[in-house]
This record gives structure tokens, sequence and C-alpha cells, in this order.
């Protein structure tokens, strides 16, 4: 087992951590509620557009913009969502770290990949796949 329990102002250290954490997955969420209704409502508005439609609406700065905010705010709400995940379920500390460090890197590239497809879109440059279209 570990040592003496150590305290800080008669807390335990290790209830004092998280706390940052905890506050920002809440702040993130609280965010995330309203811009995932409006990502919803526009899903279903623009099922069965015309591609052309879907085009103007990614033109649209506001539009774009409020993607890549719920985009980059998802992404690290995730990120530390599985982190405490696997805080709460990989006791090896050498594997807790790595798997952190893999699925930070991978929340990362899902982020810049969005925004990169997200910025594609708004300016008009991105063309339908081959096999794809009239």
């Amino acid at each position: 087992m570990s040592g003496a329990v150590k305290f800080k102002n008669n807390v335990k250290i290790s209830e004092r951590h998280g706390g940052g954490e905890w506050l920002a997955e809440r702040v993130l969420l609280t965010a995330l509620l309203p811009l995932g209704l409006w990502v919803a409502s526009t899903g279903f508005t623009l099922a069965g557009a015309a591609y052309d439609a879907v085009l103007d609406w990614f033109a649209n700065p506001l539009n774009a913009g409020l993607l890549a905010v719920t985009a980059v705010l998802l992404f690290g709400y995730l990120s530390l969502a599985w982190k405490v995940i696997l805080e709460d379920y990989v006791p090896q500390a050498g594997a807790r770290k790595a798997l952190t460090g893999l699925l930070n890197l991978v929340f990362f590239v899902l982020a810049a990949a969005s925004l990169f497809f997200i910025v594609r879109l708004a300016l008009g440059s991105a063309p339908l796949p081959a096999g794809f279209g009239a």
C-alpha cells in the first residue's frame, strides 16, 4: 500500500485532485447542450436537401463558425471524459498514461480534421467524391 495519508487544510490530498477537470467538463457540457440542439435541428433541416443548399448553409460564416466551435468543444469534452474513464478503470499507471496520450492525440487529430473540412466547405472548395452526384 501507499504511505501515510497526507492532508492539506484537513482534506485528503487525493480528494482535492480533479476539481478543475470536473468544472471544465461541466462548463463544456453546458456549452455543448444548446450547440448540440442546434446541430440536431440543422441536421433535420438539411436532411434531403440538395448539395448546393448544404454548401450555401456552410457558406454562412455564422453556421460554419458555430459548427467549428461545436467540434472543438465536443472533442475537448470527449478527451476529458475518456481521461476520467481511463483513470477509473485502468490500474497500471504506465498503460493509463499511454492510453490517455493516445486518446488525446486521436481527439486532437479529429478536431483538426473537423476544422479543416468545415473551412473547406465554408470556402466552397469541397467537390463531391467520385461516384456521387449527378
